[in-house]
């Protein structure tokens, strides 16, 4: 059966590289989403009445529903939710903007939280589907420079983990993405950057700095990346993993701080149960 996938922030990056590759199938529907659809322009080549592009900004309310409408209105039904649109920052806890940070939240939390809510009646309805969440290994592990991302990435895997529990007796399933480092944008354009002026921060200087001169010769493959997602979502459906990390940092990331977790959970456990009332 052909699937009709709706992916946000498809102009560059995993989400683009998502496009191309789900473009050429001919078992998808594709609505591909940016904000300015004179950028979609690639997608002309594979287009045979199978994709819909959309102008889509994730923190204009009224554009999601449009988006959704057009959806099912062109292909009837709406089977994959891929949320990828996001941002990055770069820059000290004490120093951030805050304005840059809270509109980063707009787009990384909310944008997901309106586009999901927005097509989980569709879903239900139907008695299935699937949404993909573009989290990152920032959702799990943090470091310094980006605390009010990793701020984001956590709210997605918090709010995403309790979805797939209330959703998952109506047929749909939830799967976290969560990249290390790819060759996308992230690091580059897609990123606002505040260099330390605080002497006390100054030592963090080289990790922003850094991030930028490193964008585009990461170890991660997007368009490999998008290959994977296509085949959990069309080949393991019943046994989609709930995570999904995406690249050797990643994995190996998850695991050592799952692992220092636990170690630690165990060194405070009797202080830990003396808290409650006796049994």
């Amino acid at each position: 059966m052909t699937k009709t996938w709706l992916i946000t922030g498809t102009s560059t990056g995993f989400g683009k590289s998502l496009a191309i590759y789900l473009g050429q199938k001919d078992d998808v529907n594709l609505v591909a989403t940016a904000r300015h659809t004179d950028q979609l322009a690639y997608l002309d080549a594979y287009d045979h009445g199978q994709i819909l592009k959309q102008t889509l900004d994730v923190t204009n309310q009224a554009e999601i529903k449009a988006a959704v409408a057009a959806t099912t209105a062109k292909f009837g039904r709406l089977d994959v939710l891929v949320n990828n649109a996001g941002l990055g920052y770069f820059g000290t806890f004490e120093e951030s903007d805050r304005d840059a940070a809270r509109y980063m939240f707009d787009v990384n939390v909310w944008g997901l939280v309106d586009m999901t809510r927005a097509v989980l009646p569709t879903m239900r309805e139907q008695g299935a589907g699937i949404i993909v969440n573009f989290s990152s290994i920032a959702g799990l592990a943090s470091f310094p420079t980006l605390s009010f991302y990793h701020g984001s990435k956590y709210a997605v895997e918090g709010m995403s983990e309790s979805l797939a529990q209330e959703v998952a007796d109506q047929g749909i399933k939830i799967m976290l993405i969560e990249p290390s480092g790819f060759r996308t944008d992230w690091a580059g354009r897609s990123s606002q950057k505040a260099l330390p002026k605080i002497a006390a921060y100054e030592k963090f200087a080289g990790n922003i700095a850094g991030s930028e001169s490193g964008a585009h010769h990461e170890a991660g493959d997007p368009d490999k990346a998008a290959a994977i997602i296509y085949d959990q979502v069309t080949n393991h459906a019943a046994d989609l993993p709930l995570r999904l990390p995406l690249g050797k940092f990643a994995t190996d990331s998850a695991i050592a701080k799952y692992e220092k977790s636990l170690a630690d959970f165990k060194v405070v456990r009797d202080i830990s149960l003396s808290a409650d009332q006796p049994e």
